[in-house]
């Protein structure tokens, strides 16, 4: 997985009153949980871009006066209406501990169904996994190549070394879907 920096401060008062004074000069109030105590510390709004408004995940190296902890994004909330971030949660990080995450998915390759006038439909654009930190991927490339029209590809056929899906099994990721054109193209073709 791919890692970013994130430099904070602790916070040394916490209830509404220091949260709104934080915010004001554009900080983000955070919470650090999953190691031996909880750290509550807050980090520059602009440290938050690349972590945030990305699909890809990462490995957070959380520097809180100067102190180093790993750490991955378990949640951020977000201002009902201006594009700023409210809250952010992390989860510390055990090399022996398995973790819960959401992984995008990356579809490869062009379908069998596609060139026969099917359309290739993403039913889900990330999977939930389980595994240790290393062992977890950027990304869940599935291969499409095989594919034809009305076939899927299941939760429960995908397989990774070290890694638990925790979606349903019977869920489909990604669908080769009959098109209208391929629809009346099928019915108006003469049978033999």
């Amino acid at each position: 997985m791919k890692s970013i920096e994130i430099s904070g401060s602790q916070r040394s008062g916490l209830g509404k009153k220091e949260t709104k004074k934080l915010r004001a000069e554009n900080k983000v109030p955070c919470v650090l949980y999953g190691g031996k105590e909880v750290i509550h510390f807050y980090a520059e709004d602009a440290e938050f871009r690349k972590l945030i408004y990305t699909s890809s995940v990462y490995v957070v190296d959380l520097s809180i006066d100067g102190t180093k902890k790993s750490a991955i994004l378990q949640d951020a909330q977000f201002h009902p209406v201006e594009e700023r971030i409210l809250h952010c949660d992390f989860l510390e990080i055990n090399p022996e501990k398995p973790i819960k995450i959401e992984i995008p998915v990356k579809i490869e390759g062009y379908a069998k169904g596609e060139r026969a006038g099917g359309k290739k439909k993403l039913n889900l654009r990330r999977l939930k996994v389980k595994g240790l930190v290393q062992h977890i991927p950027d990304n869940i490339a599935i291969n499409v190549d095989d594919l034809d029209v009305g076939q899927s590809v299941r939760v429960g056929q995908l397989k990774y070394d070290n890694l638990e899906f925790l979606n349903t099994k019977s869920v489909p990721v990604v669908t080769i879907t009959v098109t209208r054109a391929a629809r009346a193209a099928m019915s108006a073709a003469p049978t033999k």
